[in-house]
């Protein structure tokens, strides 16, 4: 066992664990903290999405010992009480199903849309390529997506004084 030191969602931890551990199992286990989910364990479902330095990362595979910089899980991606725009158009358009894959999907949304404020059909087609979803709620996801991007549009716009 080593001790890592880890900044989550804007909070320093201090955990024990083997060097080889995903961070999944760090976050959801030593953390306790259940919004990231586990899907498949090889990096390809994208369920365990968090944002490492800003960078959506699969952290099921991610050695807690190769973590370097913040990490963000779904809990942190909201702002104090209020919801992330993601999280409100995800209500909006009635985006999940059985909700499992989720936290993963908008986790890799929040990650386009800090990159990309207007992202066409295919961008997000491109940055959600790896997140699947069992329920088959894609259409709902790319909708999601736009209307959170308009948010942000409209935030800057008003910034702006447009």
């Amino acid at each position: 066992m080593s001790k890592y030191t880890l900044q989550v969602n804007g909070e320093t931890h201090e955990v024990d664990a083997d060097p080889q551990m995903p961070l999944l199992w760090v976050i959801r286990d030593k953390l306790k903290m259940t919004g990231t989910k586990f899907g498949c364990g090889i990096a390809q479902c994208g369920a365990c999405t968090v944002h490492v330095n800003g960078a959506p990362m699969r952290s099921c595979v991610l050695p807690v010992s190769a973590v370097s910089g913040p990490v963000t899980t779904i809990e942190g991606l909201s702002n104090g009480n209020e919801l992330h725009p993601l999280q409100t158009a995800w209500i909006e358009h009635d985006v999940p199903q059985c909700g499992y894959c989720q936290s993963g999907q908008i986790m890799s949304a929040a990650a386009l849309l800090a990159s990309n404020k207007k992202p066409s059909d295919a961008d997000i087609d491109q940055a959600m390529a790896g997140n699947f979803c069992r329920c088959g709620t894609y259409v709902r996801i790319r909708a999601a997506v736009h209307t959170a991007a308009s948010f942000y549009n409209a935030d800057t716009n008003a910034k702006k004084g447009a």
